[in-house]
């Protein structure tokens, strides 16, 4: 199959999936529980532990941009061809994730939690729509990527619990739904997968 064949397959793929799931949270048991686990996580924040979330939802960013960055700096300067490949690899994985992600927001438009439900309170009330995570799935993708370039235990291991720890925050601070961050996860570590069997 065709390399572009292969992305657009993804990205039809992953919108009829996440489109379906999106359009059934009201007729299944999802919407119900989505709203208690938010319900639940606004009921015990601190001071302390909201102040460590907002910081790392903000990191997603410095992730996203400054691991390929870091990659493709230091490619250059020890002229390491591989180390260069690897930072448009992972750049591209959280490009895709953020075309997809994009994509799927603006025609779900799934309300924010605290829109949806009123006696769902954020610390900060986000703009745009909440299906699916948008910080999620990129740092999701930028994880992801990075271990498939870096397959080893001391890349993996921090990767996925920065990626994971952006996700959580994302619900702890009320402006998405537990099924936004899941869906946002998968998103970003298809992109991730998908890209690389471009490579091959």
């Amino acid at each position: 199959m065709k390399p572009i064949r292969k992305i657009y397959l993804f990205y039809l793929l992953s919108f009829m999936g996440l489109s379906f799931v999106s359009s059934s949270f009201a007729q299944s048991g999802l919407q119900k529980l989505d709203d208690h686990i938010m319900i639940d996580l606004q009921e015990h924040r601190t001071p302390e532990q909201t102040g460590v979330f907002m910081f790392l939802s903000q990191t997603h960013l410095y992730g996203d941009i400054g691991i390929p960055a870091g990659l493709l700096v230091g490619g250059i300067i020890s002229n390491d061809k591989q180390m260069r490949q690897n930072s448009l690899y992972i750049a591209s994985s959280t490009a895709l994730s953020f075309g997809l992600t994009f994509l799927i927001k603006h025609i779900v438009k799934r309300p924010r939690p605290f829109v949806q439900n009123i006696n769902i309170v954020p610390v900060y009330r986000a703009g745009s729509t909440s299906f699916p995570s948008g910080h999620t799935s990129s740092s999701f993708a930028t994880a992801t990527a990075l271990s498939r370039a870096y397959p080893k235990w001391y890349v993996i291991a921090p990767a996925f619990l920065w990626a994971s720890s952006v996700s959580y925050s994302r619900m702890y601070l009320g402006v998405h739904y537990p099924t936004d961050v899941a869906a946002g996860a998968v998103i970003g570590t298809g992109s991730a997968f998908v890209l690389q069997s471009l490579k091959k």
